[in-house]
């Protein structure tokens, strides 16, 4: 091949090599997205659905898994709260919750008992772009978001 055709070769190829990397890894037309991971996220919970009713979260409940430690922490609506948490592809292991002992309006405790009810079991969990959604044995759901 000589040095013109291979020239020619090289650059109408080129253009078609850099447009192949140029995708954006947060969406839009026939991008890649890349699923947030569980674990080193603060996850605002946003509601909570049981005995098919879904309530909005009060109280403004988060939580964070930290996967060097092992552990879940955040604020339940009222009280502060950390357990043991094991993160494996499709569901959580939590522990045994402990938590701090102050009692506030009757619309944060109700978040809060929800959300005690995810601990001392497993619960199911599903990444969908900002959104956590957590899903207990018994079936109910807690729906969060990433904090940005």
């Amino acid at each position: 091949m000589d040095t013109q055709r291979f020239t020619l070769a090289v650059l109408t190829i080129l253009p078609l090599v850099v447009a192949c990397g140029s995708e954006k890894a947060t969406g839009g037309s026939g991008s890649v997205d890349a699923e947030r991971p569980v674990t080193g996220v603060d996850w605002r919970v946003q509601d909570i659905t049981a005995d098919g009713t879904t309530k909005k979260a009060q109280g403004k409940p988060h939580l964070s898994f930290d996967a060097k430690s092992g552990k879940v922490g955040g604020r339940l609506g009222c009280n502060a709260v950390n357990a043991t948490a094991t993160v494996r592809a499709g569901h959580i292991t939590l522990g045994r919750s402990s938590t701090t002992r102050m009692m506030c309006d009757a619309s944060l405790m109700g978040t809060e008992r929800s959300l005690l009810d995810l601990f001392d079991g497993r619960v199911g969990y599903r990444v969908d772009h900002d959104t956590l959604t957590l899903t207990s044995e018994n079936g109910t759901s807690v729906r969060a978001v990433a904090a940005e």
